[in-house]
């Protein structure tokens, strides 16, 4: 369900821009401004995400916060390595785990 939930590009967008916030997250205005989506939209996605947990909503007040659910993104990147190699001839090493883009990939996207 996880990966259904980040096959649109809109919702991959949201969740992207989510993770880079972190904990703190973002109120729906927000992402909207942000993303340059409809709140329609926008709340159409957020709730796939929700489905899927994939991010986590908490309120402070009036206002509503999404923010990514790490555990479960963590849980997906380790389903999506856990046999990595595992029917190679060889040990594959490093080139196995899960890597980070380079810093100035990082900051374009």
């Amino acid at each position: 369900m996880a990966l259904s939930a980040l096959a649109s590009d809109a919702r991959l967008a949201v969740y992207r821009l989510l993770v880079k916030r972190g904990p703190e997250g973002y109120t729906p205005s927000e992402l909207a401004g942000r993303l340059d989506l409809p709140a329609p939209t926008l709340s159409f996605h957020l709730k796939g995400l929700l489905q899927a947990g994939l991010v986590v909503s908490r309120r402070e007040g009036r206002n509503l916060f999404y923010s990514p659910n790490f555990d479960r993104m963590n849980g997906l990147v380790g389903f999506l390595t856990e046999n990595c190699c595992s029917l190679a001839g060889e040990a594959c090493g490093a080139e196995c785990q899960p890597q980070s883009p380079p810093a100035q990939a990082r900051k374009r996207a």
